[in-house]
C-alpha cells in the first residue's frame, strides 16, 4: 500500500496548514474555544470555500465524489490545529446518513447546503447504558396518523449545540439492543419538543445531552427503510471511527514536533536534555508508535471506502482502532512527562493535544472495545 498523499490531497492539507497557521494559531483557537458559540462562522465558511466540506459527497449535490481516503490529509492537517469546528460531527457523521441512506429528496435539500457551508449536522445515537453497543436503542418512535412522535433522551451528542439538524436513532419496533427496529429520522434542533444541555467536552469541543419530548416530524423526516437502520448506523460510524483515527494522526505529529523542539531546547546540568540517551530512546518509541498508527490509519480509510463485505470492514477498522487507541495513550502521556511540570499547563499547546488524543482512544469505541469486537468477527 502505497502511504503517500496524491498531489491534489496533499495541496489540500498545505492550503490547511497555511489557513491554520496565519488565522487559526493557538492563541485564536483559545479565543474561539472561549466564545459563546465555541466555534467559528468565519472558519466554517472558509473550510466551505475551500471546498473541504464538499469531499466525500457525490458531484450531483456539488461535491467531489470522494471518500475517507481523500479526507484522510485534511483530517491529518485538521488534527495538528486542534480544530474544534465541527466538522466531523457534520461532514462524517450526520450528512453521511443523508448522503448514503437518503432519498434524492433529502439529499438535494441537505448536502449542498452542508456543502457550502450553510447547514451543520448532529448524530443523536448514544443513550444512558448504552456503552459502544450501536443497537441500544431506547428512544422510540411512533406513528401518529402522517406523521411520526419521537420520545427518549440522548447523551455526549457531538456537535449539537452547533447543528441546524439532528440525526436521531430511535425505536420503530423490538426490544431495546434488538438489531431490527431501528429508524433514522432528520429532525430540526429547534422543533417544538426537542430541548438541549450543552456543555464543553474535554478536549474543547462542543457536546450536548438532548430530549426529545412528543416531537413531530412528517414521513419525509426518516431515512431509509423503517426499522432497518442499524447496518447504515454501523457503516456511518465505522467511516466516522476511520476519520478519527486520520485526524489522530496529526495531533500525534503535533505533540510529537513540540516534545522534541522541547527536548532540544530545556536545559539540565548546562546541556539539552534531548541529549540523555533515555530520553532520546523514549522520543524514538513515541516516533515508531506515531508511524505505525498512521499506517493503520491509511488501512481503515481504505477499507471504509472499498471493502463490500460489513464483517470485514468492522474487523478491519476495529485492528486500526486498537493500534490507534493505543498510540494515543503512549505519545500523549509521554509527551506531557516528558515536557515535565510544564506539560500539565494550560498555555502549553502539547496539554490540549493530550485531551484531544484521550478523547480520540474513546470515541466511537475504546481500544478493549474494539478489541473484543475484531476477536469476535476473527472467529466468525
Amino acid at each position: 500500500m502505497n502511504f503517500d498523499y496524491n498531489e491534489e490531497q496533499q495541496l489540500l492539507a498545505d492550503s490547511i496548514r497555511r489557513f491554520i497557521a496565519k488565522d487559526y494559531d493557538f492563541e485564536a483557537r483559545k479565543k474561539i474555544v472561549a466564545s459563546q458559540e465555541g466555534s467559528s462562522a468565519q472558519v466554517w465558511a472558509t473550510f466551505a470555500e475551500m471546498g473541504l466540506l464538499g469531499i466525500p459527497f457525490a458531484a450531483e449535490q456539488g461535491g467531489f465524489g470522494g471518500g475517507a481516503i481523500d479526507l484522510m490529509s485534511a483530517m491529518e492537517a485538521i488534527g495538528e490545529g486542534l480544530v474544534v469546528e465541527p466538522f466531523l460531527p457534520t461532514v462524517g457523521l450526520g450528512a453521511q446518513f443523508v448522503a448514503r441512506g437518503g432519498s434524492e429528496a433529502q439529499k438535494k435539500a441537505i448536502l449542498p447546503a452542508v456543502i457550502e457551508g450553510k447547514l451543520k449536522l448532529a448524530f443523536a445515537q448514544t443513550e444512558d447504558g448504552a456503552r459502544y453497543d450501536l443497537a441500544h436503542v431506547a428512544a422510540a418512535a411512533k406513528r401518529a396518523g402522517k406523521v411520526w412522535l419521537i420520545d427518549g433522551e440522548k447523551r455526549v451528542v457531538l456537535g449539537a449545540p452547533l447543528a441546524d439538524k439532528l440525526v436521531v436513532s430511535a425505536r420503530t419496533s423490538g426490544k431495546t439492543t434488538d438489531a431490527k427496529g431501528i429508524s433514522l429520522f432528520l429532525v430540526d434542533r429547534a422543533a417544538a419538543g426537542v430541548s438541549l444541555r450543552p456543555y464543553l467536552t474535554i478536549d474543547e469541543t462542543r457536546a450536548a445531552d438532548v430530549v426529545l419530548k412528543g416531537v413531530e416530524v412528517g414521513a419525509d423526516a426518516l431515512i431509509g427503510k423503517e426499522g432497518e437502520a442499524l447496518a447504515l448506523i454501523e457503516e456511518v460510524v465505522d467511516f466516522a471511527t476511520a476519520l478519527a483515527c486520520a485526524e489522530a494522526i496529526g495531533v500525534m505529529k503535533q505533540a510529537n514536533d513540540a516534545t522534541l523542539e522541547y527536548l532540544k531546547t530545556r536545559k539540565q546540568f548546562g546541556v539539552p536534555i534531548g541529549t540523555f540517551q533515555a530520553l532520546q530512546h523514549r522520543m524514538v518509541d513515541m516516533v515508531i508508535a506515531a508511524e505505525q498508527a498512521r499506517s493503520m490509519a491509511f488501512l481503515a480509510c481504505a477499507k471504509v471506502d472499498s471493502e463490500t463485505d460489513p464483517e470485514e470492514r468492522k474487523r478491519l477498522v476495529s485492528a486500526a482502532k486498537v493500534t490507534i487507541a493505543d498510540a494515543c495513550r503512549h505519545v500523549s502521556q509521554e509527551a506531557i512527562q516528558l515536557h515535565g511540570g510544564m506539560g500539565m499547563s494550560e498555555e502549553l499547546k502539547v496539554s490540549h493535544s493530550f485531551r484531544r488524543l484521550t478523547v480520540i482512544a474513546q470515541q466511537f469505541g475504546d481500544a478493549e472495545h474494539h478489541l473484543e469486537r475484531f476477536a469476535a468477527l476473527d472467529r466468525s
